[in-house]
């Protein structure tokens, strides 16, 4: 596959969600957990979103219960919290694998497109970040310590 447009994820609430529907548009995707350090991030992801969208940015959030077991929940447990806790509006996908041979083929493409540190292709943790250009490329890939503000630079210059 030659870019993003070609997968199609699920939406949290099930409904098919082709990533051809996001063309055009700057694209940060990230696998979350509720349960995480890192949780406090979606704020930061909201703030980005709420920032940039009127100019071209997409927020994906893919729940993932890969790491220490911290997104135990379902589909409607997670959009509780996230609405709850942190006001998401971004979209949030189904909870999928991110790693391993049940990883998502979005997440398998993601990986091999932009490796992480000393070219290890497997997500380490949650809130691992991948930033995908307007032309489905993927432009950077961001650890999970990385806070969301600090990706304002690199999200000013793809939109």
């Amino acid at each position: 596959m030659a870019s993003i447009y070609d997968f199609t994820a699920e939406t949290i609430d099930g409904a098919p969600a082709p990533l051809g529907d996001y063309r055009d548009k700057v694209i940060l995707i990230v696998n979350t957990a509720s349960q995480c350090g890192f949780t406090r991030q979606y704020a930061g992801l909201e703030a980005l979103y709420r920032k940039f969208r009127d100019r071209g940015l997409v927020v994906l959030g893919f729940p993932c219960n890969q790491f220490g077991a911290q997104e135990p929940g379902d589909a409607d447990e997670i959009k509780a919290f996230c609405s709850l806790t942190y006001d998401v509006d971004f979209p949030m996908m189904r909870k999928i694998d991110v790693n391993g041979p049940g990883a998502h083929p979005l997440y398998a493409w993601l990986k091999k497109e932009k490796r992480g540190v000393l070219g290890a292709e497997g997500v380490k943790w949650n809130f691992t970040k991948f930033l995908v250009d307007r032309s489905g490329k993927v432009a950077g890939r961001f650890a999970p310590t990385v806070e969301p503000k600090a990706l304002e630079g690199a999200i000013e210059r793809l939109l």
